[in-house]
């Protein structure tokens, strides 16, 4: 591959990555870190910048095979979860909203007529937009063999040069001195972005697209396992880069925003109210751009990574019709609302990733153990046990009987059981017969 052709590569899984999340969270939990700005953005840079790096490193190291040393059934069961969460359940359906929320609602009047469907009401302009844009998500789907030649080198390079615009207005903005900090981030800012990461799923992400990149490289004709890991890895370091300059602006505008942010709720809304205030219509013709963008691309590679998945675990389905039927319930959960959306998700997001990161650090050592098949199965189960515990005390459940566990009340009791689990996985001495 020519460095066009990795920069490219590089360019298509930022702009996979970069979605929904990634704009309307880092801008809201830098105005509500205020003066402990700074250690709640290295906690959020960790987990939604330095995990998925790690996780598309874990994919290119175990040759796309990162579930190989489960059980099969095992294997399959969290590939489905996971696929099911990042795809129609949760993330997919997110980057329609927002791309409503913050690139069509403010062109249009403050009413919008109400449909009655079903028994439910569905708010007129949200479902023709979201129906819109997972029309033409699923148009770009069906031709995933033009990926690379469509994202990475058509649309990801205008999102970077909107977002390179954004930023420098940000930069250049004197805005007001940050506040005092609200809720945990005055308490454990370092935990509370740790967990804020979380949120743009991007690890959970990482999992999918690392195989994914894998096959466009084979369609691309790169055919050696070795080669395949350095460019993947070449373009993991491209998307971390483009994903880490996006957080820190957006952590600083919500710092600065001031005025700007007062009545959010929402990183979107301090998002609006900034490019209005500095560049009027033509600012909010801008965040509008640059949103669509963001969450098309990814909504286009969610769409393509699980239509690929379940085509291949089911063969009777074929991708073309998967990717209608998953544009098609990714359209129709869109009708749920954001805010309810984003309140459902959280408790299985603090569930589940726990594992998928679990999975990314017994990756790295798996060189090193003894007995692979049985770390990777008892780590994994270790971090879901406690990931449950976490899970439940998300969704309001009163898990105060366990309050004695370390880290339990910043939400990662996962922690020390699953890292104490891989250093004895990693001390279980070999056989003679292994040494040899």
């Amino acid at each position: 591959m020519s460095v066009t052709d990795t920069f490219g590569l590089g360019f298509m899984t930022f702009a996979f990555f970069l979605g929904a999340g990634n704009l309307i969270f880092p801008p809201f939990a830098g105005m509500l870190a205020g003066e402990n700005m700074s250690w709640a953005m290295i906690g959020f840079l960790i987990t939604a910048v330095g995990l998925p790096l790690s996780g598309l490193i874990a994919v290119a190291r175990s040759k796309g095979n990162v579930m190989g040393m489960l059980p099969p059934f095992a294997a399959t069961a969290l590939a489905v979860a996971i696929y099911i969460i990042i795809g129609p359940a949760f993330a997919a359906p997110r980057t329609g909203l927002v791309a409503y929320e913050i690139g069509v609602r403010p062109f249009l009047e403050h009413t919008s007529a109400v449909y009655h469907i079903a028994g439910l009401e569905l708010n007129a302009s949200q479902m023709w937009s979201t129906l819109s844009f997972f029309i033409i998500a699923m148009l770009l789907a069906l031709f995933p063999g033009k990926l690379l030649d469509n994202i990475g080198k058509v649309l990801t390079p205008v999102l970077l040069t909107l977002l390179v615009v954004l930023a420098i207005s940000i930069i250049m903005f004197t805005g007001s001195a940050p506040s005092a900090p609200v809720g945990d981030y005055a308490t454990q800012p370092l935990a509370k972005g740790i967990i804020e990461g979380y949120n743009t799923m991007d690890t959970l992400a990482s999992l999918m697209f690392g195989m994914l990149i894998i096959d466009v490289l084979k369609k691309k004709g790169v055919s050696d396992p070795k080669a395949q890991t350095r460019y993947l890895v070449r373009a993991a370091i491209i998307a971390a880069s483009g994903l880490a300059f996006v957080y820190v602006s957006l952590f600083f505008l919500g710092t600065s925003a001031g005025d700007l942010a007062k009545g959010t709720t929402n990183g979107g809304q301090i998002l609006t109210n900034f490019v209005d205030h500095q560049f009027g219509s033509l600012g909010t013709i801008l965040l509008s751009a640059v949103v669509s963008l963001a969450c098309l691309t990814t909504a286009v590679g969610l769409i393509v990574a699980c239509s690929e998945f379940f085509e291949e675990l089911i063969p009777a389905f074929s991708y073309r019709p998967l990717v209608i039927f998953f544009s098609a319930v990714c359209a129709l959960v869109a009708n749920v609302g954001l805010s309810q959306l984003i309140s459902i998700s959280i408790p299985v997001l603090v569930t589940i990733y726990p594992v998928a990161i679990a999975l990314v650090a017994i990756t790295f050592v798996t060189t090193k153990l003894a007995r692979p098949e049985f770390s990777h199965r008892l780590v994994l189960s270790v971090a879901l046990v406690f990931g449950i515990v976490d899970g439940l005390k998300a969704a309001g459940v009163d898990m105060s009987a366990l309050q004695f566990l370390p880290l339990f009340n910043d939400g990662m009791a996962w922690v020390i059981p699953t890292f104490f689990t891989i250093i004895a996985c990693v001390a279980i001495p070999r056989h003679k017969a292994q040494q040899a």
